[in-house]
């Protein structure tokens, strides 16, 4: 006979889970929307009713969103929205790059998989694909998905739990992901001599990684992070590219 009790138990924690993925996920478009603005106190309340959950949910998420970053404690209780500087943000990426330059390293020096390496040629061929003809935003998109998941396979090529859940975080840092500048290269007239750049490097890590060159994989890794420095100092420079960018109204620029 069915346990009943337990049964219930499961159904509600899965609704309380889910309903915290809600708030979490609702919030975070809020704020990367401009709903809400940097410096401005979060209202527990007006978020219930926008998103249509609970008190609990919304505290929790705001708690996840304070880990991310995206939000911080005020004196008079409650969360307020932050605001980012440009040198926060190259510090975040520059954490990425030499995150991810370890997990390449590692890669190289114990061996992956055949299957992994597969998976990993896939999507770099995948990308050369997208690279030929016309840079649409339709292609801008689909490169997006296929360069994070590059990014994610080379986190798990890493072989260490420990070293792909700390990309995992240093990733969800604002503006601190492998794509998170990429949408708005379409408006750069550079765009297409960036993404081949960064596919060569996409190769060479390859390489290196195949023939077990350690050293040469990481150095190819943290080089490769470098783009997204200059992918920032692209969109600081044009206004209409930073307001195209998703949270481009939390960035603070030239301040520490």
């Amino acid at each position: 006979m069915p346990d009943i009790e337990n049964s219930t138990v499961d159904s509600k924690s899965a609704a309380s889970a889910s309903q915290t993925v809600r708030a979490l996920l609702g919030l975070r478009e809020l704020i990367l929307g401009g709903d809400l603005s940097p410096g401005e106190r979060i209202s527990e309340l007006w978020v219930v009713e926008r998103l249509g959950v609970s008190r609990t949910p919304v505290r929790a998420g705001l708690i996840r969103l304070q880990e991310e970053g995206l939000v911080e404690p005020i004196p008079s209780g409650g969360f307020a929205v932050r605001s980012f500087s440009e040198y926060e943000i190259r510090d975040s990426i520059e954490l990425r790059g030499t995150l991810e330059g370890l997990a390449a390293r590692l890669a190289a020096e114990r061996g992956i998989s055949h299957t992994m390496f597969r998976d990993l040629n896939d999507c770099v061929d995948e990308i050369d694909a997208l690279l030929v003809g016309e840079l649409s935003e339709e292609t801008f998109s689909r490169y997006v998905e296929a360069n994070a998941n590059f990014h994610r396979l080379l986190a798990s090529a890493s072989g260490s739990q420990v070293v792909q859940r700390q990309i995992e975080k240093a990733s969800t840092l604002p503006f601190a992901s492998a794509s998170a500048f990429v949408v708005v290269q379409s408006l750069d007239p550079r765009a297409r001599e960036t993404l081949v750049v960064a596919q060569a490097q996409h190769r060479a890590v390859l390489s290196a990684i195949e023939n077990r060159e350690g050293a040469r994989a990481e150095a190819l890794m943290r080089e490769h992070a470098r783009i997204a420095h200059e992918n920032l100092n692209r969109v600081l420079e044009n206004q209409r590219a930073l307001s195209r960018l998703i949270g481009g109204n939390l960035i603070r620029r030239g301040t520490r």
